[in-house]
């Protein structure tokens, strides 16, 4: 690793369990400031998983992740708490307040955070939506949007208070080819134009090589490979291959075994 280059994230030795069940193992590997970094893998790879510890929402088994040199795992609730300041998310499902208006969502973070006067509250708001080209929306409520108008408007609420690390789950799920391909220009756009650090969990293959300076594929519970998109195009690893390329994992089934598990309550 280029030892110039400055780390937004740190990830060593990982692990993650759900019970007696292991879903990540010894995961380690660097975010660095500034770039897009995409987390791919097939379902049940971990990503979802690896995305809720590093938002603090899931507390690993054992491991460290250094979040803008704080261990988000050993940190105290108002070390956390500051922390998340300086975060922001866009769910996938866009998680705006029904009962509030676009602007009204947008603003919450403002109101919950912050002491900023009214005026001041409103440009913002307004700055953040014309970013992502929902100004003229912003007294729509989110019962009245489309699917690429909620994502952008979880989007403004997200960066509404300039975070230095932005997290998007799934965005481009549920859209329509051009609608997922404008959303991706917007966050190499945001990338650009607000200096952040930005972490894009996603199965979206071409959304995947639109956006991503580096990508972390999982599988198997552990971190199979990490590098650019030509890197990872010219990997030699199978697993990464038949992910690329879309192909269906064998089944491998006894047909003995099979039989009796169907059976077993039948004759019992």
């Amino acid at each position: 690793m280029d030892t110039a280059t400055t780390n937004a994230i740190e990830i060593r030795d990982l692990v993650v369990d759900f019970g007696s069940r292991r879903i990540l193992e010894n995961i380690s590997f660097d975010i660095h400031q500034g770039e897009i970094m995409v987390i791919m893998g097939g379902s049940g790879a971990g990503k979802s998983t690896l995305l809720r510890c590093l938002l603090g929402l899931k507390a690993p088994t054992s491991g460290h992740i250094h979040m803008l040199g704080t261990d988000i795992c050993h940190a105290t609730k108002t070390d956390l708490y500051k922390m998340r300041e300086k975060m922001g998310v866009a769910f996938q499902g866009g998680a705006l307040f029904t009962s509030m208006s676009v602007a009204e969502n947008i603003q919450l973070p403002l109101r919950e955070h912050t002491n900023l006067d009214e005026n001041t509250i409103q440009i913002m708001t307004r700055i953040k939506l014309d970013m992502v080209n929902m100004l003229p929306h912003e007294n729509l409520m989110p019962s009245e949007l489309s699917g690429g108008m909620t994502k952008r408007a979880a989007l403004a609420r997200a960066i509404i208070m300039d975070p230095k690390l932005l997290f998007f789950d799934e965005p481009s799920a549920g859209l329509d080819p051009i609608t997922s391909a404008e959303l991706d220009e917007l966050i190499i756009k945001l990338k650009k134009s607000m200096k952040m650090t930005i972490v894009v969990v996603t199965h979206e293959l071409e959304s995947v090589f639109a956006i991503a300076d580096r990508i972390a594929i999982l599988g198997d519970r552990e971190l199979i490979q990490i590098g650019t998109p030509h890197e990872i195009k010219a990997s030699c690893d199978k697993r990464v291959i038949d992910l690329l390329n879309r192909t269906p994992r064998e089944s491998i089934v006894d047909s003995d075994a099979h039989l009796k598990r169907l059976t077993r309550n039948a004759q019992s």
